[in-house]
């Protein structure tokens, strides 16, 4: 690096350990990167959503032809996957809101909080499946 006509050396120590099996998340983390993934999955479906509802809207065929698209248990299983992600993404959106109020900051608290906030999308991921099914 070359600063003001001085050279100047940088010795900055590489990571020493680079085997990613090693490397393990918190709970905290896992939850907010899944929450990540979660919009991002809840945004990409909504355009498939409106065309479905757009054409179920269209006409009585267009309604006939919407039903029968969503009969099928391949579609209905990712109708059930995306109902889970976008339940999933509003309750870790809550805590992730009731964080910024303050609550839950300490590691203890958020690790409780992101349990319970499983816990309560496996009951909406269940109430999704009966809702699809």
């Amino acid at each position: 690096m070359e600063l003001s006509g001085q050279t100047v050396k940088v010795n900055k120590p590489r990571p020493v350990n680079l085997d990613l099996q090693t490397i393990r998340f918190p709970l905290t983390a896992i939850a907010s990167i899944l929450h990540r993934v979660s919009g991002v999955i809840t945004f990409v479906s909504l355009a498939i959503l409106l065309w479905l509802l757009n054409l179920s809207l269209s006409s009585p065929e267009g309604f006939t032809a919407a039903a029968n698209i969503t009969d099928g248990f391949f579609v209905k299983f990712v109708l059930w996957g995306v109902l889970t992600a976008l339940f999933y993404h509003i309750v870790l959106g809550v805590r992730h809101l009731l964080m910024d109020l303050g609550y839950f900051e300490e590691m203890e608290t958020g690790i409780a909080s992101a349990k319970v906030s499983f816990a309560i999308v496996a009951v909406l991921a269940v109430f999704a499946g009966g809702l699809v099914w």
